[in-house]
């Protein structure tokens, strides 16, 4: 930990003494190594709890997963990558989302690019940032991010396949608010050999829910 921050160790067991006395971090007495504390716990369900697009768009998406039978996930865009800030998940494609975190970056999702097509500071951002491979087909150019965004916008939909796991397809659409700009998007996902087949019909449905939601969310 003081290598990748960049301090002393001291200052490091320090910090990690004050961040145990908050409940934030946790040591394990009989190895002495750190984990997460169950109080960041409390306070990223706290987060979550008081999220008022989430409780807008939650019994949307339960019948969105319902009627596609795909998992289906809530993300907002936060600089350069999109946070998951609710997913719910068919039995199935929890086998291929396993224990994966709730942070990607946007150029290797559908949502992110769904995001970035409709949100200027979205997209400049992970230009900024570089757009690192994660598997086989993860855009690697700012001219493919470019163009596909453009292509976002001409189709009104995002689809990201072998992007963020290999032979999983997802398809994401903009919440858009007032003035056409979006901070937030709602996807569906599976294995390509699923989802690819009912693009079009998956298109219109995540449309709908996309447009409800916006509908409603607060301001």
């Amino acid at each position: 930990m003081a290598r990748k921050l960049g301090v002393a160790k001291s200052t490091a067991h320090r910090l990690l003494t004050t961040l145990c006395s908050r409940g934030m971090v946790e040591q394990n007495p009989e190895t002495g190594s750190y984990r997460l504390g169950l109080h960041l716990y409390e306070l990223g369900q706290l987060a979550q709890a008081r999220n008022a697009v989430r409780h807008v768009a939650l019994p949307i998406m339960s019948r969105l997963a319902e009627a596609t039978g795909h998992t289906v996930n809530l993300a907002v865009a936060d600089g350069p990558d999109v946070v998951f800030l609710e997913r719910l998940e068919t039995s199935a494609d929890e086998r291929i989302l396993g224990h994966a975190g709730r942070r990607f970056p946007s150029h290797c999702t559908s949502s992110g690019k769904a995001i970035a097509a409709y949100n200027p500071e979205a997209a400049q951002a992970r230009r900024d940032a570089g757009f690192p491979p994660r598997v086989s087909h993860t855009v690697r150019t700012q001219n493919d991010w470019d163009r596909q965004l453009v292509e976002v916008r001409r189709r009104g939909f995002a689809t990201s396949s072998s992007e963020s796991f290999d032979d999983v397809t997802t398809l994401a659409v903009p919440i858009l608010d007032s003035r056409r700009r979006a901070t937030t998007a709602i996807s569906v996902l599976g294995p390509t050999a699923r989802i690819t087949p009912e693009l079009d019909r998956l298109a219109r449905l995540v449309g709908q829910a996309a447009r409800r939601i916006g509908r409603t969310r607060p301001g």
